[in-house]
């Protein structure tokens, strides 16, 4: 394709109209000519009736641009065929995501930090362009009527568009606490409405990192340790520079760093170099090994995350004692669209493309490599293939790696990317995690005792997030464990963390991923050795207060018509129930025995995620979580062999889910007036587990180990 030179006067192209400042009190910015936008905004309305939403957050697929442009959209009273989207410079003054401190996107928060902001700054330019047009007209503001865009004063019968008043609403004082629709005023809110994206993706002609190309860029290709923890110790760069198309090679602190023409060159120029690696310190064990200590650690976990009654005497007077082990693999996000990114390096500020998820700290990681302020670094974050954690990364790996790219050669332009096998052997992997669980029953079959140990990395630790290390708990490592929406009258939930040379990362839906494995499979278990219903069971758990999780267990019961576990046919059904970012999730799947292996047929899901800003949205990102999830259960797993190598690198080995595989998925989202909340992660977590409960009942033998399908 054509080459994409992404320029500060591409951003700014728009001429006349004006910009309205992401920050309350709301400041306008008229633009000057073809460079006068500020790009310190939320919204731009041009003279051609063009309205931009410049969003905070990144798109990989979500819908973000879309949800958040909604929200402004239904506050102006656009059209939404005159809504546009583009992302949002670096700036963490003007972009923080109120949830993080930070401007990132992550944890399912990019719709319910922007809720209130994106709608007060759709108001605000409303009321702005209306007392514009009451200004122009003479008449009073409250006689502006706006809809689908266009201004008008009935009785006079006159109208105008946007973009006509777009310069005079400019030198407007914006009201500083404009007045926001009630949700029965909505009328884009809650409608299935056009991605923003779709169409330039459908076409080709979105731009993603991995398009950026640049006059005289050097692509690059760095080598990596093989064992994680591992060093350079020498190495011969003469093999390489002996290639076709490679200029020189670097040593950075994490690698060797091959520049070349052409990115094959990079790639045929590393596997050309002659490296000494120095393993001491690195991670040799092989899964196995490492999985023995961390169940061993589980079974006298701590520290406590949390502690209601007392489960100790709970347990030892019990009528019956459950004990379960579960062993959890690390998983790799494998998004289709590698690590990759593009920096322009000057004498005194630095210039990157890349689909940047935590851009205030990418911001400031690359400053620290190259020695600028992060003002001095500009951070245009592109569309990416996809993410489901991995480009959110506390340590910023990615930024700093590219910003060593660049100083160990100097002002240029480069181009970094990672291949798959870099992507799969290259750690930032979900955490081996093990659970040991117990559970008391009384005479009657009612649970009176719940103990959870967890062992795992903190993703944590080491990083900007630490301080949320509190005595010797990782949050990350024990969300969905503890509190749960049951009224367990003795809990008991402990943490260990554990140590390895193995980068940590979350991975979609972080901790609940293992989590909603673990408690809803065994509380399957319980359920069952207690002669109660699953479905039922769990609503006379319920505690008072979790009407929510009432809500979507009632609704997926009701949908999937639920008679109990025998589907007949030879089909089990399994449910689950899980919240994770404030979204309730329940699931109910027909699973059967296919030679030895879980099939699913049909999977039925109720969401409640508050106030359904665009259900189509929800539905997708609900049937990808699924996918998602489904894939995890039955085949994903991340091996280390003896000596610590990774035994996969591409999906050959590392088998995800195919579209064959896929079932036939029903969602149900449950109409709410709570504020919306995340819906990328929550459709993640009940569906392992709705898979093990089935198969319990399939096989007799409750799934501890995942994935379900063994290598």
């Amino acid at each position: 394709m054509a080459g994409y030179e992404p320029t500060r006067r591409a951003f700014l192209a728009a001429t006349g109209g004006f910009t309205l400042a992401a920050v309350l009190p709301l400041k306008l910015q008229a633009q000057q000519g073809a460079t006068g936008a500020s790009p310190n905004a939320y919204i731009r309305i041009a003279p051609d009736n063009s309205v931009t939403v410049l969003v905070k957050h990144i798109e990989f697929g979500q819908g973000t641009w879309t949800g958040l442009t909604t929200m402004v959209a239904e506050e102006l009273d656009a059209s939404w065929s005159q809504m546009r989207a583009e992302h949002a410079p670096a700036d963490r003054e003007l972009y923080v995501n109120s949830m993080f401190g930070v401007q990132g996107t992550g944890g399912s928060s990019a719709t319910p930090s922007s809720w209130l902001p994106m709608r007060q700054a759709g108001a605000a330019a409303r009321a702005m362009l209306a007392q514009a047009a009451a200004d122009m007209w003479d008449v009073p503001p409250n006689e502006i009527v706006i809809n689908e865009g266009i201004v008008s004063h009935p009785d006079s019968g006159v109208q105008t568009s946007f973009g006509a008043l777009a310069d005079a609403a400019s030198r407007i004082v914006p009201p500083s606490n404009p007045v926001l629709k009630s949700a029965s005023d909505f009328r884009l809110i809650g409608r299935d409405l056009p991605r923003i994206e779709v169409p330039e993706k459908t076409d080709g002609t979105a731009i993603f990192s991995i398009d950026v190309f640049r006059e005289g860029m050097l692509n690059v290709a760095v080598a990596h340790p093989p064992l994680f923890g591992g060093r350079v110790v020498s190495f011969d760069p003469n093999p390489a520079l002996a290639l076709p198309g490679v200029v020189r090679v670097e040593q950075i602190p994490n690698g060797i760093a091959v520049y070349a023409q052409d990115t094959w060159s990079a790639f045929r120029g590393r596997d050309a170099l002659v490296i000494q690696w120095d393993d001491e310190g690195a991670e040799t064990r092989s899964s196995d090994e490492i999985y023995a200590v961390w169940a061993e650690a589980a079974r006298s976990a701590s520290a406590i995350a949390e502690d209601v009654g007392d489960v100790d005497d709970a347990l030892a007077t019990a009528a019956t004692v459950l004990q379960a082990d579960y062993r959890f693999p690390f998983l790799v996000q494998a998004p289709l669209e590698p690590l990759d990114g593009v920096v322009e390096l000057g004498e005194d500020r630095a210039e990157f493309w890349m689909g940047s998820q935590l851009q205030t700290g990418d911001q400031i990681a690359a400053g620290l490599v190259l020695g600028f302020p992060p003002e001095e670094v500009r951070i245009n974050t592109m569309l990416a293939g996809g993410s489901f954690g991995r480009r959110a990364q506390p340590d910023s790996h990615f930024a700093s790696e590219l910003a060593r790219v660049a100083r160990a050669a100097g002002p240029g332009i480069y181009k970094l990317l990672w291949s798959r096998e870099d992507d799969i052997r290259g750690g930032y992997y979900r955490p081996m995690t093990a659970h040991f669980l117990e559970g008391g029953l009384n005479a009657a079959g009612d649970i009176v005792a719940w103990r959870d140990n967890v062992a795992s990395q903190s993703i944590y630790s080491g990083s900007f997030l630490e301080r949320y290390v509190r005595d010797g708990v990782d949050p990350s490592s024990v969300e969905g464990a503890v509190a749960m929406p049951y009224a367990f009258p003795n809990i008991r939930v402990a943490n260990r963390i554990m140590e390895s040379a193995v980068p940590p990362l979350w991975w979609r839906s972080v901790g609940h991923t293992h989590a909603a494995y673990a408690t809803e499979t065994f509380l399957d278990e319980l359920l069952a050795a207690g002669g109660q219903d699953p479905v039922e069971g769990r609503l006379r758990l319920l505690r008072n207060d979790a009407a929510r999780d009432r809500g979507v267990l009632e609704r997926v019961a009701e949908i999937a018509a639920w008679q109990g576990t025998e589907a007949g046919g030879g089909v089990a059904r399994g449910v689950a129930l899980h919240e994770s970012f404030n979204t309730y999730v329940a699931m109910i799947a027909d699973v059967s025995n296919e030679g030895g292996e879980p099939r699913v047929h049909r999977v039925w899901v109720a969401v409640d995620c508050g106030i359904p800003i665009n259900p189509n949205i929800i539905e997708a990102q609900v049937m990808g979580a699924v996918g998602y999830g489904l894939s995890a259960a039955l085949y994903e797993e991340l091996t280390l062999l003896a000596g610590g190598i990774v035994d996969q690198s591409n999906f050959d080995l590392y088998r995800i889910l195919r579209n064959s595989e896929m079932p036939n998925i029903e969602v149900s989202i449950i109409q709410s007036d709570a504020d919306p909340t995340g819906i990328g992660e929550p459709g993640t977590p009940p569906i392992a587990p709705a898979i093990g409960n089935a198969w319990r009942v399939l096989t007799g033998a409750a799934p501890r180990r995942l994935p379900m399908v063994r290598a």
